[in-house]
């Protein structure tokens, strides 16, 4: 399954493409000035654990696992520093 961020025009250019990918297992993030606006993901797609509910895990288990105050920036570094752009193949 591969994850991919293009752009909203870009994807409005190409959405059955993108859907056909979507179908086939690839997640599709739309971006509009670099802010998600929308993600494609299969219809059998596991929903991913709100960062909520894994505090809420973590407190029922008395782990004494802290976030800091860094995490935040620490995660969106990490997401912006995985931002390839679309390449997609010329299907027929």
């Amino acid at each position: 399954m591969a994850v991919i961020h293009i752009s909203r025009a870009d994807a409005a250019s190409d959405f059955d493409g993108l859907m056909a990918r979507a179908a086939n297992g690839d997640e599709i993030f739309i971006e509009s000035n670099a802010r998600v606006v929308a993600r494609l993901l299969p219809a059998d797609a596991h929903r991913p654990r709100l960062l909520s509910e894994s505090l809420r895990i973590l407190k029922e288990r008395d782990s004494a696992v802290t976030l800091d105050g860094e995490f935040g920036r620490d995660l969106e570094e990490i997401v912006n520093s995985h931002r390839e752009p679309l390449n997609p193949p010329a299907w027929e």
